[in-house]
């Protein structure tokens, strides 16, 4: 599956992530104590929800614009982190450029905290570079899991790790498997966010057993189904795997997520999106 986030940028799977982002760097930030920021696919940092390749899928229409239009409260969090990058713009009729993770990492910094992103593709490093300019970010431009296994430990006792590849490899799952695996090793208390597209349930449980076969004590799956019954071939939705959630995070998530659920149901689909421990 080729997932090149400039075609996707604003989409119903980047709607969840970082609005479960945000919910989960702010639930660790309860403590004072430093937090290392880890972006191992951050990709451009920013992205034109005008430019060509965005208006070629116009996924954005399904996703950012339906959380801007939803009332809910509960996700003010995610509109304001969108609108930050949209200052003095008028959203009215839906934003014009779309945070990345960088971007919205970037938003949460505390003074003590620091953010180390990593993005392999050239231009793409490019253009998150000038993106981030102005930001404390440190910028790598590495193979993505040789980068993840070489900053753990974090310079700070606490963390997060985020994985967000474009799965255009055959063995991207292997890789993160594997890396994950090795990753935990290091750094068995840190926190780690793996994203994910749903394509097909099958293909998906086999991963899941995999990964359930590492004997990780608490991996969180958070699972967004678009449709009330699998579209063959077509993406489906998507979901984050979440190593060491913290308990304030996910206390505070059923709401969230069925906030989520409703703003995005497609027309004529009541959706499903779900949290539930790998193995239960």
């Amino acid at each position: 599956m080729n997932y090149r986030h400039s075609f996707h940028a604003g989409n119903s799977a980047d709607v969840v992530k970082h609005s479960l982002l945000i919910a989960l760097v702010r639930a660790l930030q309860q403590k004072d104590s430093a937090l290392t920021l880890i972006d191992t696919h951050a990709g451009c940092g920013l992205y034109d929800l005008a430019g060509e390749q965005a208006q070629r899928t116009g996924e954005a229409t399904q996703g950012v614009l339906r959380a801007f239009a939803d009332p809910n409260p509960l996700l003010n969090d995610y509109r304001a982190a969108v609108q930050a990058v949209n200052a003095g713009a008028n959203v009215g009729e839906g934003p014009q450029l779309y945070p990345g993770s960088p971007q919205i990492l970037s938003q949460l910094l505390r003074p003590q905290d620091f953010l180390i992103l990593n993005e392999k593709h050239p231009e793409d490093a490019y253009a998150l570079r000038g993106a981030m300019r102005g930001t404390p970010a440190a910028v790598h431009e590495r193979d993505a899991y040789e980068f993840w296994l070489a900053m753990l430990p974090p310079r700070s006792p606490r963390g997060v790790v985020v994985v967000d590849p474009p799965y255009e490899q055959t063995d991207e799952r292997a890789r993160i498997t594997a890396t994950l695996a090795a990753a935990c090793r290091k750094w068995a208390h840190g926190v780690t966010v793996i994203w994910y597209p749903l394509k097909d349930r099958a293909t998906h449980w086999r991963w899941k057993e995999q990964l359930q076969r590492l004997g990780i004590p608490k991996f969180l799956c958070v699972e967004h189904w678009l449709y009330d019954a699998d579209q063959p071939g077509i993406y489906n939705g998507a979901g984050l795997f979440i190593v060491n959630p913290p308990y304030a995070f996910t206390q505070a998530l059923p709401p969230l997520l069925e906030a989520l659920r409703a703003a995005l149901a497609p027309e004529g689909h009541k959706g499903e999106i779900a949290a539930g421990w790998l193995g239960d």
